[in-house]
């Protein structure tokens, strides 16, 4: 879509940062004056709620943008960004950013679907936490990470990266205890296993658990 020199130019507008485990990218609350891209670890989008709780809207992944939406609204950051690990960002700021999308029509209608996308997807979790029972939400989760970031390892997808009881229960709405119940009661299914910290998934029998 861009040429070899229209990329390494828009390359040049971009910041990079380096964050430690557990450090703020931004807070709820901040001007979103810059959009962010994944460069190297993870990164959790986090709602905080009125109750005291956390609910994890999403995981980011390398290559994954996040704070764009508020960006293109000019509104404050709806959610925090917090390194899951070690994580390295690189960044764009506002005025960068509508440049580069007047300059490029293409790139422009390319950016607004991938916030499409991300949108629905959000709106499907909610609908989730809304109307599923725990186990479903759960495992919905479970299928998503495996298909997002899992890697084969024979019948199953391994999520590459430490996922605890507690983040699993902040993304789905949940406590920890049920959390902690749910999934003891899906590796005993042989739906899920542990391997050297990771979580391994079996997608087909996650799946028809969900239809069910």
């Amino acid at each position: 879509m861009l040429k070899d020199k229209e990329l390494s130019e828009i390359g040049r507008l971009f910041e990079k940062i380096i964050f430690k485990k557990d450090e703020y990218i931004f807070i709820e609350g901040d001007s979103s004056d810059w959009l962010y891209i994944v460069a190297d670890g993870r990164v959790k989008v986090v709602k905080h709620t009125v109750m005291g709780k956390d609910i994890i809207l999403e995981i980011m992944s390398p290559g994954d943008i996040f704070g764009g939406v508020a960006v293109l609204d000019k509104k404050p950051f709806p959610a925090s960004a917090q390194a899951m690990e070690a994580a390295t960002v690189v960044r764009l700021n506002r005025n960068n950013l509508f440049n580069i999308m007047d300059e490029y029509p293409a790139l422009k209608l390319e950016i607004v679907k991938y916030f499409s996308s991300r949108l629905r997807d959000a709106h499907e979790t909610l609908k989730n936490i809304a109307t599923e029972r725990v186990e479903k939400r759960i495992a919905s989760l479970l299928v998503k990470l495996a298909e997002k970031v899992g890697v084969n390892d024979g019948r199953y997808r391994r999520i590459d990266f430490q996922l605890t009881r507690q983040e699993i229960a902040e993304m789905v709405g949940t406590t920890v205890e049920t959390s902690i119940r749910t999934m003891s009661k899906f590796q005993k299914e042989g739906m899920v296993k542990s391997s050297g910290g990771k979580i391994l998934i079996n997608v087909e029998s996650v799946n028809k658990f969900i239809s069910e």
